[in-house]
């Protein structure tokens, strides 16, 4: 016996798109599949089209063409008068773009393994202005807003809009149980007999203020409480979805039997706040949803460079009531929690009694008490997510680090990276690799020339084969000459999520570099004989933001080794809760 659904709200648009083909015309798609060219979808993409094909993005029946697009940005409805506010688009590169002919062309939609997802029909190719996009749809051009930035910056400058057929949505081989299609959520809310939902999304861990949050939303409005994460791509720097989705079922138990459910949202956030708070209540809405709980700065991606919130901290309280009717979804307006500690209680912190002693823990504090290992209180958060947040998030001293120097030809960087080494292996306790530029050179990057794009590949393999130390927890010492900003600052970026990056610069002057030039390199480069040589007739651009600066001309190369180790332990780092101390007899 099936269970009807009809009794539930009805998707966006009235029907749910669910955008799979049969069996029989998948097969007649993979057949002729080696006809059309082929893209290989980005993460963000593989997110969107795993929604577009599952009827999370119900109406759209693919990537948005051209006049949908357009209005989406510019008054937040599709060209039929549909209530949506965010592009959904297929960014291609200018080259793949020339090769398709809109109303003709088909292209295979690939995983990252070269797995077939769907057919995109081409109906539409264009080139957007992203500038404008993102001004129209975030509010902001700035780089340090992540939708913007995206936009603007990372995203392909040619668009592909047309209908989807889908061969199969995207393999996860993770909390399978837990990952629910609108289809199957709607079932499992018809068996349950679930009418009234409310649903809580969140890309952070929850805590108490959360639990107590949703808790109170869920009675207020007399529903049962879905919590729905987004497990996609949400802001750089946020808690691994993996560890976040621990601590969800481990909290689950705190609310009453039988009015909870968890599921998981492959939703690629684009931190928009205000629009992005009605697109996740459309989204719940194909889900089955009725209500949706709207919080303080709501999907907010934090402050400008400037320092002032990109969004108001009740901006998408604001614009979700002006559209509540066409959203067809009830918004859960809630304050931000805060803990009154003579009550031992949570309130909103709207009514919060005159003179009542308020405690609050931001996230800044959590992760400096997770890195110093030091307590964090009951009235913040359970004890099982404490554990379950230090099995992934470790103190600092049981942390990987990676030591990045940069500088000159000559400066002294091997040498003092080199005595490193040495101190860290008289230590012990934790594995050390040295990824000298030159050995790197040998073994990693034997191909590749001394031009500014091999540079860069060169720079960028050595962060890679650190990143991956890091995440283990060992210590990487990498002494390339890395000359240019940009792609210091990347290897940065791909370091920081899993450990502690430290950049030394070794800023000994050239004149000194040039007296200790053994191989003779320096007065080759001024003859003419070496070409692209760093400082000489190639540019280093010199850091800004080097954690230490050494002059090997002032220090020998166990004093600046020592120097390196001092921040090291400042930083906690090493010689905390009664490790060796490598600064012991020193």
């Amino acid at each position: 016996m099936t269970t009807s659904t009809s009794h539930l709200i009805p998707p966006h648009g009235g029907e749910l798109i669910q955008l799979t083909a049969s069996p029989e015309r998948s097969a007649e798609l993979k057949a002729h599949s080696r006809e059309w060219p082929s893209w290989d979808l980005t993460p963000r993409q593989v997110c969107d089209l795993e929604l577009l094909l599952s009827g999370g993005f119900s109406p759209l029946r693919g990537f948005m063409k051209r006049a949908d697009y357009e209005r989406v940005c510019h008054n937040m409805l599709l060209s039929d008068g549909t209530l949506w506010p965010m592009p959904i688009t297929l960014d291609v590169t200018e080259e793949f773009a020339k090769k398709l002919q809109p109303g003709s062309s088909k292209v295979a939609l690939r995983d990252g393994e070269g797995v077939m997802l769907a057919v995109l029909n081409v109906e539409d190719v264009w080139q957007p202005d992203r500038k404008a996009e993102a001004d129209a749809v975030f509010g902001s051009t700035s780089a340090a807003h992540p939708g913007a930035d995206y936009t603007i910056n990372k995203s392909n400058p040619w668009y592909v809009g047309g209908t989807l057929e889908g061969l199969q949505l995207p393999s996860h081989y993770d909390f399978k149980t837990l990952r629910l299609t609108p289809a199957e959520l709607r079932a499992e809310f018809a068996r349950l007999g679930w009418r009234r939902i409310v649903a809580f999304q969140t890309r952070n861990p929850m805590h108490r203020a959360h639990v107590e949050l949703t808790f109170r939303a869920a009675k207020t409005v007399e529903a049962n409480l879905l919590i729905h994460p987004s497990v996609g791509m949400t802001k750089p720097g946020d808690v691994d979805y993996f560890t976040r989705v621990r601590c969800y079922q481990l909290l689950l138990a705190k609310y009453p039997a039988g009015t909870v459910k968890l599921s998981l949202l492959p939703l690629a956030m684009r931190m928009g706040g205000p629009r992005e708070a009605i697109w996740h209540a459309l989204i719940r809405k194909n889900h089955g949803v009725t209500h949706f709980i709207v919080g303080r700065d709501h999907a907010g991606p934090g402050k400008d460079t400037n320092g002032k919130p990109f969004y108001g901290p009740y901006e998408a309280q604001e614009l979700f009531k002006k559209h509540e009717k066409e959203v067809g979804v009830t918004m859960v307006p809630f304050s931000m929690m805060v803990y009154l500690e003579g009550q031992d209680t949570y309130v909103p912190d709207n009514e919060v009694p005159e003179g009542a002693r308020v405690l609050n823990l931001s996230g800044t504090d959590l992760r400096d008490r997770l890195n110093e290992g030091r307590d964090i209180p009951s009235w913040f958060t359970y004890p099982e997510v404490v554990r379950e947040l230090r099995r992934s998030f470790p103190p600092r001293h049981k942390q990987g680090v990676t030591i990045f120097f940069t500088g000159l030809s000559g400066s002294g960087k091997s040498t003092i990276a080199n005595v490193l080494l040495t101190k860290f292996l008289e230590v012990g306790g934790r594995p050390v690799t040295i990824l000298d530029g030159d050995l790197v050179r040998k073994h990693l990057s034997s191909e590749l020339g001394f031009s500014k794009e091999h540079r860069d590949i060169n720079i960028r393999r050595i962060g890679y084969v650190a990143s991956e130390i890091t995440k283990n927890g060992g210590i990487a010492i990498c002494a390339p000459i890395a000359p240019y900003e940009a792609t210091r600052q990347h290897v940065r970026q791909m370091i920081e999520p899993y450990g502690g990056f430290i950049l030394v610069h070794v800023a000994t002057p050239i004149e000194t570099c040039e007296e200790r030039d053994r191989k003779g390199l320096y007065a080759k480069a001024r003859a003419g004989i070496v070409k692209e040589f760093t400082g000489i007739s190639d540019p280093y651009e010199v850091p800004t933001k080097a954690e230490v600066v050494i002059n090997t001309a002032e220090l020998s190369a166990e004093e600046a080794a020592q120097e390196i180790i001092l921040h090291l332990e400042q930083q906690g780092f090493i010689g905390v809760n009664a490790e060796p101390s490598l600064t012991a007899g020193a």
